[in-house]
């Protein structure tokens, strides 16, 4: 045997260790995922909240209690998260967002949104429903669109 083939051998079987390391961890980290989703719909609980404000804002910037910043991993603590202000009964709180939630967010506006802890899940709207955002067209659609009015003349 050449050396190239012993390079290659060797090189395939990192590649094979890799896969099955990456497949455990991804199946570990599915496992955990499942987990921690049934602990937040064990807790969620259904609120009308009138939405002030909603942005991106870094973590430690958030306005989260010292408790909730204290609990989270130090290299998470400088990402940014979806934040929403909202006033919940008498009470202005500081909300996180999941991130397929926080488009359909109208601000100043009532929603009635389920919540587990400062986290919400679920929203919907109190007055009608809720309006979809339009996303940025992608180059693709707009030529396509220019041919079809192309064609219409």
């Amino acid at each position: 045997m050449n050396t190239v083939t012993i390079v290659l051998i060797v090189i395939l079987a990192v590649l094979i260790i890799a896969a099955v390391v990456l497949y455990i961890l991804g199946k570990r980290a599915e496992k955990k995922q499942a987990d921690q989703q049934e602990k937040l719909d064990a807790v969620a609980q259904t609120v009308s909240l009138l939405v002030i404000d909603k942005g991106r804002v870094r973590f430690k910037d958030a306005g989260f209690p010292q408790v909730v910043i204290d609990a989270t991993p130090k290299y998470l603590r400088r990402s940014k998260v979806n934040v929403v202000k909202a006033k919940i009964g008498p009470q202005i709180m500081n909300l996180m967002s999941a991130p397929e939630v926080f488009p359909l967010i109208p601000v100043k506006k009532e929603i009635k949104a389920t919540i587990s802890g400062i986290y919400i899940t679920k929203i919907r709207g109190i007055h009608g429903n809720l309006e979809q955002p339009t996303g940025k067209k992608r180059f693709v659609d707009k030529l396509r669109d220019k041919a079809n009015a192309y064609r219409n003349k």
